[in-house]
């Protein structure tokens, strides 16, 4: 019996040689495709995208003094008994380099997340009887390096160190002219961490006395304190300035962030 064939086709060199070529292109570009979501970790991720962190960081040289500190201050029920505030500002720093503004121990605390920057304004009450600084320290860290020093700052007590209080910013011809290191009363630390921003604010008598017994805003404003920061509600100025200018930062920083529509 004979069986019939099925006839062999002519190999085409040229062709494998361009289907092989297409094979190890397609494959180098998947690779590279699953190379870039491994670093980026996010494969939809939007490189231009704005967020906290990209727009904070520019804040200091790109905002209105005005917006970042406020030439009038509201505080309603921030004051000792839930009585209301207002806070007039009387000074404002140039944004300064960091080792100027703040001491060499508070600056060697906030080396992990690289201090950049800067603000600081003064304030005084209806009464000028007492004065506040407030600064916003520019960082260059992430939210990771911001997140673990927010948990430092917690976990150690670094807020409630006398040592590591900041810098007061005196001003001449105004009732702050005598409001230097040794006049500083209680003070406040917040190490943000949906921005790369450290608020504080540090307050003191408007007659320049020298306090040589600082208490921490927290304690200060605690009821049954009766230390001569408490007594005379300088915790209550140093929180209440600081929160509203903590405040006005984010809604900044959200406001910078919106896509417009």
């Amino acid at each position: 019996m004979t069986t019939r064939l099925r006839p062999v086709r002519t190999r085409r060199p040229g062709r494998t040689l361009g289907a092989l070529a297409c094979v190890v292109l397609g494959l180098g570009l998947i690779g590279g495709a699953a190379t870039g979501t491994w670093l980026t970790g996010d494969s939809s991720a939007d490189p231009t995208a704005r967020t906290g962190y990209t727009e904070a960081r520019t804040l200091w040289h790109s905002v209105p003094v005005d917006t970042l500190f406020p030439r009038t201050l509201n505080g309603v029920g921030a004051g000792p008994g839930r009585a209301d505030r207002l806070w007039t500002r009387i000074a404002v720093a140039p944004d300064g380099a960091c080792a100027i503004a703040l001491d060499p121990l508070l600056l060697k605390t906030l080396r992990p997340v690289g201090c950049v920057r800067v603000l600081r304004a003064t304030y005084t009450d209806a009464t000028t009887s007492s004065v506040t600084t407030v600064g916003m320290i520019f960082t260059e860290a992430d939210v990771d390096a911001m997140s673990a020093l927010d948990a430092r700052f917690t976990s150690e007590g670094l807020d409630e160190r006398p040592d590591l209080m900041p810098r007061t910013l005196p001003a001449k011809n105004t009732v702050a002219a005598g409001f230097g290191n040794g006049q500083r009363a209680s003070w406040t630390v917040s190490v943000l961490t949906d921005a790369p921003v450290i608020v504080y604010a540090v307050s003191g008598f408007a007659d320049g006395r020298a306090v040589t017994d600082p208490q921490p805003a927290d304690e200060a404003r605690a009821e049954g304190a009766t230390s001569a920061p408490a007594q005379a509600g300088l915790g209550h100025e140093a929180k209440g300035i600081a929160d509203r200018i903590e405040a006005g930062l984010r809604k900044t920083v959200r406001t910078a962030t919106e896509k417009p529509e």
